[in-house]
């Protein structure tokens, strides 16, 4: 089980790679970007 400060650390260093101040900017930026197609089911 992974605790939850490992996530907020990995979901930090995302949002700093991405340059995005909050995860919502990062979903917006991952749909620009072509990462997610929200017409095609996940996985």
């Amino acid at each position: 089980m992974v605790s939850l400060e490992t996530v907020k650390t990995h979901v930090g260093n995302v949002l700093a790679k991405l340059g995005s101040r909050d995860r919502t900017q990062a979903v917006v930026t991952a749909y620009e970007s072509g990462f997610i197609n929200p017409r095609e089911p996940p996985g």
